[in-house]
């Protein structure tokens, strides 16, 4: 498969696995929103926050390291001993799922049973969904490697179901939902390899595989059982896999552990998050995750500049210089706008349980953070694909330092700004990763002629409506929004899609690079899954 297909592959990946982002995040929110109105403030937040926190460290810890070591290389590779290898994240996140739900049951505080009842049963629902959901880990990484489109369910229509049919359940409503989730997504891998192996499909793809039996755990004759290769290289990920989910789930571990919050503003934080995360989960990250596979594929994990191939150091570094700007003024742009509407969002969304108190200023504050969200996706996404395993252990030391001062800051910022420090500690924590990950892409690419970090200089004329948008838009909720009336509502939202239109028209004339390639890479396929 050459550079151009692999181009064209991952960008068919990245826009469709955005419009299921989209679809699936869509059905959440409006299921948090009803949620919001209809069910306790603190049952949201134990489910929300702590058993979803207790699923998410389990799964993360078991595969993110085997993900990143087997998408990683050649497809030229023995893949009986890379499925071998897959497969050992079962025991992992079984000896993960038994540690923490000891934890959580046993270290932690237990939320009122008055309150939020049958919480002992939520702790083993969702350690067991987390090894559930393992099960189906060979099946997504051979998917992704030969870059197909995953599959994706979703848990809300159930609870919602189950919401307005039988409210007395509480806690089990979730526990069911959970455990159907992850039940389903591996049936359906299953259903779908049992379906293309051994199809003219898999044959005009060269897969590697010819039957379902060659996905389970099997001995080489005369070898090893698994490539020693990748096995050390998922070490050195496993290391800073178990950092960079403090990292990402920072907040609500100190929410856990520390009880910075009661259950209830841990709910609201929550919902506030998810909401504010929206750009961040159906648009960069379908982004980072597709094109970390096509880096990976492209340029040869450990070598120099000069010892790769010229054409495909071309290619991508044109495709990173085009990533950067695409995320950087998705964030500006969301940045800008969200300042100036984040409190009627909120009231439109959640009513004043959301608009009153800190709920207005949390959202301003994760719209800046959604800037350093999508800059950070990109140039870790190329970071991580081409580091070599000596250059992730030594980054493993960064990320221990950045661990530690990252949890202490946002101890500190919470007492001295309640569930808002959470966000500056993120912004901090962020930029510091940015900052690391620029110093590499520089030096990797300072012997050659390309420069993809002009991605990050947007157009001073675009700069300059940017701004003019923000103190238009920040004007506009003084005056009309957010306690002066329908119409007074409707002239805000006026003057901000004004502002947006002008932004866009600018952009379309000051990046013509930018929109070429969108142009080129994403929008022939949304075309072709809408003719």
């Amino acid at each position: 498969m050459g550079p151009q297909e692999v181009l064209g592959q991952t960008t068919r990946l990245a826009s469709s696995s955005a419009l299921l982002q989209v679809l699936f995040r869509a059905v959440t929110f409006a299921l948090n929103a009803f949620a919001l109105r209809y069910l306790s403030r603190e049952l949201i937040g134990v489910v929300n926050v702590r058993l979803t926190l207790l699923y998410s460290t389990v799964v993360f810890l078991a595969r993110e390291a085997f993900r990143r070591a087997c998408l990683s290389g050649s497809a030229k590779r023995n893949w009986t001993k890379t499925i071998n290898l897959l497969w050992l994240t079962v025991p992992l996140g079984v000896f993960w799922s038994v540690c923490l739900s000891l934890v959580w049951l046993h270290l932690l505080e237990v939320p009122d049973p008055s309150v939020v009842p049958h919480y002992q049963a939520g702790v083993v629902a969702f350690g067991l969904s987390a090894i559930i959901e393992l099960l189906g880990e060979p099946f997504w990484v051979l998917a992704q490697a030969h870059l197909f489109v995953r599959l994706k369910v979703t848990k809300c229509l159930l609870t919602v179901v189950l919401v307005v049919l039988y409210p007395q359940w509480g806690l089990y409503i979730f526990c069911l939902a959970q455990l159907l989730y992850t039940i389903v997504l591996v049936l359906c891998y299953v259903t779908y390899f049992v379906t293309f192996l051994g199809s003219p499909e898999a044959t005009k793809k060269s897969f590697p595989v010819a039957r379902m039996k060659s996905l389970l755990p099997s001995l080489v004759e005369d070898e090893t059982f698994v490539n020693w290769k990748e096995a050390r290289l998922t070490w050195s990920f496993f290391k800073q896999s178990f950092l960079k989910q403090i990292l990402t789930e920072g907040e609500r571990y100190v929410m856990t552990f520390l009880n910075v919050l009661n259950f209830g503003d841990q709910g609201v934080y929550d919902i506030v998050n998810n909401l504010g995360s929206l750009v961040a989960r159906f648009i960069f990250l379908p982004i980072e995750e597709s094109f970390y596979v096509f880096f990976a594929k492209v340029l040869e994990r450990g070598k120099s500049v000069k010892d790769q191939k010229k054409g495909d150091v071309a290619m991508a570094a044109n495709v990173l210089e085009s990533l950067l700007k695409l995320v950087l003024l998705t964030g500006l742009t969301v940045t800008v706008f969200g300042y100036a509407y984040s409190q009627l969002a909120l009231d439109i969304y959640g009513g004043s349980t959301l608009s009153s108190g800190t709920g207005p200023d949390l959202f301003r504050c994760y719209s800046l953070y959604v800037l350093f969200l999508a800059v950070n996706g990109v140039t870790e996404c190329f970071t991580f694909a081409l580091m070599c395993k000596e250059e992730v252990d030594r980054y493993n030391f960064v990320m221990l330092a950045l661990s530690f001062t990252f949890l202490c800051i946002s101890y500190f910022l919470t007492h001295w700004h309640g569930s808002v420090g959470f966000i500056l500690a993120n912004c901090f924590n962020m930029g510091i990763r940015i900052a690391h990950s620029i110093h590499y892409i520089y030096a990797y690419f300072q012997e050659s002629t390309y420069r993809p970090l002009m991605g990050l200089l947007p157009s001073p004329f675009l700069v300059l409506i940017y701004i003019i948008s923000g103190v238009i838009t920040g004007f506009s909720e003084v005056f009309f929004c957010c306690d002066k009336g329908w119409m007074a509502r409707v002239i805000h939202v006026s003057m901000g899609a004004l502002c947006f239109g002008t932004a866009i028209v600018t952009m379309f004339c000051t990046e013509r690079k930018l929109i070429h390639f969108v142009r080129r890479q994403f929008l022939p396929r949304y075309l072709k899954k809408g003719s």
